[in-house]
């Protein structure tokens, strides 16, 4: 009987471990520069035909920045919140609009000065990859800055989907 229970428990201690090796590599998406630039030109496009000015961020599954754009006439700190929003979008995987309906995210952005719990970014998710955040700033709302930063996705989103 104890032969018996300390098999058992060998067996479940031998299957426990071997469910948590990890795998012997991970596949991750990364954007080439040429589709951070298409995704930043169509957000660029589509606040231009509603008549703003906007500065636009490409951030990484990391939340590095990959590529920025400030247009012309976007106000220089449009620059930085885009970061910001792309940053946070990276870092939760999140909508900046769902992300700025938590209730309790209060101390968070004290504790990481790049968070931005603020509609005007969408997660660049396509093809079972999480590849990072597009984030928009510039607009009279967070809302167009959302439609901005998703026109932008949309752009490469079935590119992305065949890889």
């Amino acid at each position: 009987m104890r032969f018996m229970l300390v098999s058992i428990l060998m067996a479940i201690s031998m299957a426990a471990t071997a469910r948590a090796e990890p795998p012997p590599s991970i596949k991750i998406g990364q954007l080439t520069i040429e589709t951070a630039l298409q995704m930043a030109r169509a957000a660029l496009d589509e606040c231009r035909k509603a008549g703003y000015q906007v500065a636009v961020t490409v951030v990484d599954r990391d939340g590095v920045t990959q590529l920025s754009e400030r247009d012309t006439l976007a106000a220089p700190v449009a620059s930085t919140i885009s970061f910001e929003k792309a940053y946070t979008s990276a870092m939760f995987e999140a909508k900046g609009s769902d992300l700025a309906k938590f209730p309790d995210r209060a101390g968070l952005g004290s504790a990481n000065a790049h968070l931005l719990f603020s509609a005007g970014s969408v997660p660049i998710k396509a093809g079972g990859y999480f590849y990072g955040a597009i984030g928009v700033s510039g607009t009279p709302s967070g809302a167009l800055d959302e439609q901005c930063a998703q026109a932008g996705l949309n752009a490469v989103s079935d590119a992305l989907e065949m890889q």
